[in-house]
């Protein structure tokens, strides 16, 4: 009898540990970061099929969460509107993390692999941004619009974003192409932009997945999408782009010896920034493809 209760304690303790099994980084991390468990359908909610939109509810712990926002905290966060070459639309700061960085960060990858059926070398590194009061990001399209910023993996297919904070009012993902967006209940809570389209909530853990193009790879303009200003609160999210062929091995850029330019008076600027290793595809280009600043990259003979 003794025996028999013993190991079904032993059995419990087992299945525990492989549903939720827990990560102990290193002492520079101070941390014990509990996953959230394996795969479970029944969290994911599909809210749009033009576009197609799908939420998943609590697809992040908490301690994951908080991990993501103290490594982005430890980086160096660009404000994009303080920079000629970044969009005035977009008023957030962020930064990019390393593939695989650590533990975690691999963990979430795999996860985000296994949910959109899309291989993990197709993907850009995780970002992560930071919304201030009244901080936004006007509506816009993930897929590309040049053929430059295709080379390197195609365009993007899809985009899981992953809310890391709850925002108290504002901040909602809004998308004002989606097909019947009239047609969904909105109460007080929403902000004034979350009704001007199809809008989700940024609770933290939540993740919402959405394809910017059709099956067949035909951009999607039902696609567009926005981040409404927040107005109380901070968000905190973390975008994971994926491509429709590979981004980790990119074409090879051969040296060219004539025709060698920048074609924009910020290259040196940039180049400066490190945008040459950054944003190679813009800025140094692929074969068949050159890039805008090639001679301030130095992969080219003037």
């Amino acid at each position: 009898m003794k025996l028999s209760v013993v190991l079904l304690v032993l059995a419990l303790l087992l299945a525990a540990i492989a549903v939720v099994p827990v990560l102990l980084l290193g002492e520079d991390d101070d941390a014990v970061v509990a996953p959230v468990p394996p795969f479970n359908s029944s969290r994911v909610k599909a809210l749009s099929w033009q576009p197609r939109i799908f939420v998943y509810k609590g697809f992040l712990s908490d301690d994951e969460c908080d991990h993501l926002v103290t490594l982005a905290k430890k980086g160096i966060m660009v404000a994009h509107n303080q920079s000629s070459y970044y969009s005035q639309a977009r008023t957030s700061s962020g930064m990019f993390l390393r593939k695989r960085q650590d533990p975690v960060v691999s963990r979430i990858e795999e996860r985000i692999a296994a949910w959109t059926f899309l291989p993990e070398e197709n993907a850009e590194n995780m970002q992560i941004l930071r919304y201030d009061h009244g901080q936004k990001y006007e509506p816009h399209f993930d897929y590309f619009h040049d053929k430059i910023n295709q080379v390197r993996g195609g365009h993007r297919y899809a985009t899981v974003l992953m809310y890391l904070s709850t925002v108290h009012k504002g901040g909602e993902t809004v998308f004002p192409n989606a097909k019947g967006w009239e047609s969904q209940p909105k109460d007080d809570t929403f902000s004034e932009c979350a009704h001007k389209g199809l809008a989700v909530k940024p609770v933290k853990g939540d993740a919402v997945l959405f394809f910017s193009l059709h099956v067949d790879g035909v951009p999607d303009p039902l696609s567009l999408h926005g981040s409404c200003p927040v107005i109380q609160g901070e968000k905190w999210s973390a975008p994971k782009w994926i491509h429709v062929r590979s981004y980790e091995h990119p074409p090879v850029v051969l040296k060219e010896t004539r025709g060698c330019a920048d074609k924009s008076e910020h290259c040196v600027e940039w180049a400066a920034a490190g945008e040459c290793g950054k944003n190679p595809v813009y800025m140094v280009g692929a074969e068949g493809s050159p890039g805008q600043c090639r001679m301030s990259c130095k992969v080219c003979d003037s």
